[in-house]
């Protein structure tokens, strides 16, 4: 058995590359550039159409759609200039008839854009009684998000929500610390 009680390793320093030196702002505009790009992305693809968007979303209630989508799903549904048969829509149910202003999201099945598009359920025999027109669409589907309805509960939690809002802080001051650190004992090995 050999033993290294005794023995003296030479240590070695890689030597650090010459880096020019940024100055401090450059990080910051960077992360902020990031963030702003995000930002827009989000915007582009999620603003609701409340906002001047095109997206909007529809929280999945019943069966009429089995087996493609189930009670709790979330699905992303974007407005177009024109859709076509065999696109799943989701839409207003026309002023003036029963149960107007709800929300349906069904496959179209006929119809047209003008005069109005025939829809049904894919776990449905009948077709819809309502004809909406392409006024009365919110969109077609883009994005399903299978049982979104637990994560939406979540949110509508302020408890979690307080614990969520905690974390953050919590990491945001533990993680801006090191910058400051770092840039100190750079400064003491020169």
């Amino acid at each position: 058995m050999r033993s290294s009680a005794g023995t003296l390793r030479p240590t070695f320093r890689r030597p650090r590359l010459a880096l020019p030196k940024l100055p401090r702002i450059v990080l910051p505009l960077a992360k902020l550039a990031a963030l702003g790009a995000v930002a827009v992305t989000c915007l582009w693809f999620g603003l609701p159409q409340g906002l001047g968007g095109r997206a909007g979303w529809v929280l999945v209630s019943g069966t009429s759609m089995l087996p493609r989508f189930h009670t709790g799903d979330l699905v992303l549904v974007e407005r177009r200039s024109s859709y076509r048969v065999g696109e799943v829509v989701a839409y207003r149910v026309p002023k003036g008839q029963v149960g107007a202003g709800h929300v349906v999201i069904h496959r179209i099945v006929g119809g047209n854009g003008a005069t109005g598009w025939r829809l049904k359920g894919d776990n449905r025999t009948a077709p819809d009684l309502w004809y909406p027109t392409n006024h009365d669409v919110i969109g077609a589907e883009q994005l399903r998000i299978p049982d979104a309805w637990f994560v939406l509960r979540i949110f509508h939690m302020p408890v979690l929500l307080a614990l969520f809002a905690a974390f953050g802080v919590f990491f945001w001051i533990a993680l801006s610390g090191g910058a400051e650190t770092d840039a100190a004992a750079e400064e003491g090995l020169r």
